[in-house]
Parts: structure tokens; sequence; C-alpha cells
């Protein structure tokens, strides 16, 4: 038996908006799950519906066997760290870790043993009687973290926590934030529209749209494998087009009066192409698309150009300076585009 588990659960708002729609999780022990998507999908309603804040209309949510579903949140042993962190301005920092403690009637010393415990785990000694308005943003989110800790949960729930932090704090919390997961071995459910957030942190990623889960997976299985032209997008291959199979074998661009059943509906991502102002002398079985560089941004580590083809606009990276207006091929490797049905009309 799994030990969260989120059985065709449905959640609607004012009697007909669907927010989730028959919606089945499994999290085992110790595993740490990311709910990735874009906004309004869904996904923290899943979050604050195993906590507890939201009640499902139809399904179940069972932790280690007992079916929490229509209990409270302070009659669930779970704990939720929010994107706002919602600490207590006026509180020190030893007064938030142990706030949860003490409305559940810890003694003082033995809050304030556990609170030594959580400063110590989360490299926050020495700030005990600091005001949490004096730390900086990645120090307010330890100490969110410890006073979600402190409680001693049975299952971690996370809302987008580092949100609000700057990317190089964000990038030194994500690897704290996992390494911590693993050495204590909590159950954690994470809730992120940072596809890169999502492949750091997880051991499964389940990608939600439209108040479903469309994919759910290893990290590495999400990204190399995606099961639709949706999932492939959000992973990040998102140039799209359709294509054609000639008789051949090989493949184009599909022209206009093409058969929707003969489309295939390609993506590639921008780094797996090649920009060549040559078009010949690529290898056998490539997609080549020819067409005019119509931008050119500099990422720091080259350039990323937006190529104007005869049937659609795509991005690729490249090392060389390349000025705009130039002529030149994308070529695409056989191996990097990943192929789907095409749309429907």
């Amino acid at each position: 038996m799994p030990y969260l588990a989120i059985e065709n659960v449905s959640v609607s708002y004012d009697g007909r908006t669907r927010v989730l729609d028959g919606v089945s999780l499994c999290v085992e022990r110790g595993e740490m799950v990311a709910l990735l998507g874009s906004s309004g999908c869904g996904k923290t309603t899943l979050l604050r519906s195993i906590a507890g804040f939201v009640i499902p209309e139809d399904g179940t949510i069972r932790v280690a066997g007992e079916d929490l579903t229509r209990l409270p949140p302070e009659k669930r042993a779970t704990a939720m760290m929010f994107q706002s962190y919602a600490l207590w301005p006026h509180m020190t920092v030893a007064g938030n870790i142990g706030y949860g403690l003490k409305m559940r009637g810890w003694k003082s010393d033995a809050i304030a043993t556990r609170v030594g415990e959580m400063l110590k785990l989360l490299q926050l000694e020495g700030f005990t009687e600091r005001l949490v308005t004096q730390l900086s943003g990645g120090q307010r989110q330890r100490v969110a973290m410890g006073r979600a800790l402190a409680v001693d949960p049975h299952l971690l729930l996370l809302d987008e926590p580092m949100s609000n932090l700057d990317y190089k704090v964000r990038v030194e919390l994500r690897h704290e934030l996992r390494a911590l997961q693993r050495r204590i071995g909590i159950t954690a459910v994470y809730v992120t529209h940072d596809r890169e957030e999502a492949l750091t942190l997880a051991d499964r990623i389940a990608v939600m749209d439209a108040g479903r889960i469309v994919q759910i997976g290893a990290p590495e299985e999400i990204y190399h494998r995606p099961e639709s032209a949706f999932v492939a997008g959000f992973m990040g291959a998102d140039n799209a087009l359709d294509l054609v199979e000639t008789a051949g074998g090989a493949l184009a661009a599909a022209v206009a009066g093409t058969p929707e059943a003969a489309r295939l509906r390609a993506h590639f991502r921008s780094d797996a192409a090649k920009l060549a102002l040559q078009a010949s002398g690529h290898a056998a079985g490539a997609l080549l698309l020819p067409g005019i560089v119509a931008q050119s941004v500099y990422v720091g580590h080259g350039y990323r150009y937006r190529v104007r083809t005869d049937d659609a606009e795509v991005w690729v990276q490249a090392p060389e300076r390349v000025a705009e207006g130039t002529a030149a091929t994308v070529v695409v490797p056989r191996e990097a585009l990943l192929l789907f049905p095409a749309r429907n009309p």
C-alpha cells in the first residue's frame, strides 16, 4: 500500500468550475513527488486537498491507510509550507519554529530542545533570538522549513516555497532541501511551475494540465520521453511544427493541404538543433529547415536565434554570432525530434 494514496479526487468551485477532475496519485514513504504545471492547472488545489484546506466532493485521500478526506487540517499529521512562508513578524526565529509545538501543548523545555535540533539541522544556530524581519529571504525559508519539520509531520507539503527568492539563493536551497529530505527520510509533495526545480528536487514528477495528471514518472523519463505534445512543450521542447513522412522515410515540413491523418506534430529543444549557414553536408535523416535569422539574443554561453522558415518560427542555440537577416538552415537530428499525432483542427 502506498504511503499517500489519492484516488479519483474531484474538486469544483461554485458548483460549476471543475478544478480537479478525477485525480489519482500514489506517493511512497520517503519519496518526494513534484506537482508540475502552469498556473490554474490544479496543483495547489490538490496540495490543499491533501492538507485539509479543501474538501473534495468526490474521491478519497489516505495516509498510511487512514482516510483523511474529510478531516480538518489540525487532525492530519501533515505540515504545509506556504509560498509566502506565513511567518509571524513579531516573533523571533525560535518563536516561529516552536509555534506549532506550543499550539500542540508541548512544555517549554521540550519546545526549546526541539527548536535547538531544528536550528542545528538547518544551520541557523546563533539566530535563536533574532526577529524574522531581520533575516534574508533564504534564512526565512529555512525558518519556515524548521517550523514545518518541528512538529514531526508524516507528510510535508510545499507550495512553491522558493518562488520569492533570487536565482542564486533558489539554486542553493534546492540542493539543501533535497539533501535534507533524503537525510531525514520524510515524505513530501512539492508544488512548482518551474521545470528545473522539479527536475532537481523530485524522485518523480506529476505533470498536471486542466485539473488532471497527464503524465507521471522519474525526471529523466518525463524530460526525455514525454507522452504528449503538451508535456514535451512544458518540459522545454517548445519548438513545434507539423511534419510529414516522405516516401523515402525522411521527414519534411507539412505543406498546405496535407491531410490531417498524414501529419505528425514534432517538438524539439533549441539546444538539440544546429544553426548552419550551408544547406548541405548534414547527417542523413536530419530535418532541414531553411530560413532567415529574424532575431538574435545573447544568453551568456552563446546565442539564441529565432529563425523564420516558410512554415514556422523556431528557436535554435549556437555558440557563434550570426547577424540578423542572414540566410541559414536549422538542422535537427532525427533522434532529437519528439513525434506525436497531429493536433486536431
